[in-house]
Formats: structure tokens, sequence, C-alpha cells
């Protein structure tokens, strides 16, 4: 079978994470444990995961020219990422990101996006060779939003499956979401995204429906120990968590994002596709590190198999 082809058009920065017993408040100093540098960003963790699932993965992305961009060149060399589109520049640093994690998984994150915010419309014109040679184009908003748009436009003009996984959430034009197909929030950026506060209390499904009104044709809500609702025309579904041991949660979003596309990519319908992301998040929650934490197919395929006969034993 043919390697399916995914273009991620996204954000590349070093995390450095710590753990503490408590997340800190304001002008409290506490002594952490498990310091970890690592590469992090939401658009090269993707391709990472594409990657590791058997897909031809691609990422477009600035980086600069410090010591931190090694750590993407070396990344992408060990995990077969196509960097052709990955490129320096000279006016800003290599994005970075400070992770505090606390005793239950949960996490704080301030970024410093650095040359990921030069990206731009004619940075993604310039890969549209290999766009349009893929089965999906993703893309992220850790990148400015003119290149999060024309990375679905063109995903769309050459007949890709677009996904926009809006994080970090902020308020977009609605024309940015007639190109998305599938458009795949978590549940505080689904509200952003309607200008609504993170922690609005209204119902997810009411609120998914309301962006499906704004021109948005697939909703793939994240539900984190819940799972995933789905939200088309045809379809109002709930997709169960596959339960894990959960040692950090940072990584789950971009491993459900990674599975989703690979699978879809793969022609698989979108509840399959969901299930196979929700198990890639699964997985990503039971190890410490976004990187380390990303499934391989073996892995991803072996808990699908299992969730098929326990979790989801009843067909959505």
């Amino acid at each position: 079978m043919t390697k399916p082809n995914i273009t991620i058009v996204g954000s590349f920065a070093v995390g450095l994470t710590m753990r503490a017993p408590k997340l800190p408040i304001f002008g409290e100093t506490m002594l952490g444990t498990d310091f970890d540098m690592g590469p992090g960003g939401k658009g090269s963790n993707q391709s990472v995961g594409s990657a590791r699932l058997g897909a031809s993965s691609g990422l477009v992305a600035y980086i600069g020219t410090d010591k931190l961009a090694g750590i993407a060149t070396d990344l992408y060399a060990a995990e077969g990422v196509d960097t052709k589109f990955v490129l320096t520049r000279t006016e800003r640093a290599t994005g970075v990101g400070f992770i505090i994690l606390n005793d239950k998984g949960e996490n704080f994150i301030i970024l410093d996006m650095g040359a990921n915010e030069l990206l731009d419309a004619g940075a993604v014109d310039a890969a549209e060779s290999r766009i349009a040679g893929s089965d999906v184009v993703m893309t992220v908003l850790e990148v400015p939003t003119e290149a999060a748009s024309r990375a679905m436009e063109l995903g769309r003009k050459h007949g890709a499956r677009t996904i926009l996984n809006p994080a970090p959430a902020r308020a977009l034009p609605n024309s940015i979401f007639a190109s998305v197909d599938y458009l795949t929030p978590n549940e505080s950026e689904l509200r952003i995204l309607l200008g609504l506060p993170a922690d609005d209390p209204r119902s997810s499904r009411e609120l998914a429906g309301e962006l499906r009104r704004r021109g948005v044709k697939n909703v793939v809500v994240t539900l984190g120990r819940a799972g995933a609702l789905i939200l088309t025309d045809d379809l109002d579904v709930m997709v169960p968590a596959v339960p894990v041991e959960v040692v950090d949660t940072t990584g789950a979003g971009d491993a459900f994002n990674s599975g989703f596309a690979v699978a879809l990519a793969e022609g698989r319908d979108i509840v399959d596709a969901v299930r196979f992301g929700v198990v890639c998040g699964g997985i990503a929650c039971t190890k410490l590190g976004v990187i380390p934490g990303l499934p391989d197919r073996a892995s991803a395929d072996a808990m699908y198999a299992r969730a098929l006969e326990t979790t989801w034993k009843e067909k959505p």
C-alpha cells in the first residue's frame, strides 16, 4: 500500500519541561523535578507523530539559526520527516516553550514562538508542490492566521482533506472555515473560537453546532478523559476514550491529530479515524514528554484492536 502523504503547516519550538507538586501562583518559588529539554511545537509534533504512524510526513515551518534549531534538524533526520520546506530565518530565534506539570499530569505552557511568527502565505505557496501531492493538509495556530488560512486554501485547491487544529485558540475570520474539512478543537479552544470564556458552561455539542453554522463541515471536539465528540451533517457521535494510566497530557492533542490525519489519509471513515486518534492520544498520556509519548504504528494498532473488543464494543 502506498504511504499516505500528509503535509503539516506549523510550528517548531523547544520545550523546557519541569514537574512541580502543584501549579505555582504569582510570586511563588518552588522546587521542581524531572527537568527535560526537547523538541516541541504543535506542527513539529504532528509531523513526527504522522511519520511514526507510517505516513510520508512533511513539515512547512521556520526555525532560527541558533543552537536550538539543531534540535529540530536532528529530530527530523531521526524520524524521517521531509524537511524541504523547513527553512531558517535570521531575524528571530527558534521558538521556545516553558511547560510546568503538576502531580495530576495537568500542565500550563508559556510560549515565545520566535521564527514561527514569520511564517506567511508566501511560505505556504512555496510548498505548493508538496501540498499538491498530499492526501491530508493539516495546520495549527502556533503560526500566523495568514499561513494557516493559506494552508487550508491550497489543500482544498488540490483535493486534499484539510484539518485545522485550532491550538492555541484565537478568534478567526469565518472565511477560513470555508476551506476546513475537519476542525479539531478541545473544549476550551471551542469556546475561545466563538469569542466565549474558556469555561463557558454551555454544552460542547451546542457550541460545536454554532461553529458548523459558521461554515465548518465537520467538527471533532476532543474531550480528554471522556473521548471525542463528532458533529457532522449526518453524525452526532461520542467516541469514548480508552482508559490509560495518565503520566503527562501535554502531547495528547498532537498525538490525536496525527492519528486522525493518518487514518483519514488511509481512507478510513470519520468515526474510525477519530477512534484511531483517540487511541493515539491515550498512548501519548502514558509517558513523560511529547516526543517519547507519540506512538508507533504497532502500538496504536494493538490498542485500537483491544478497544474494539472492549471500550467500543457497541458501534456508534
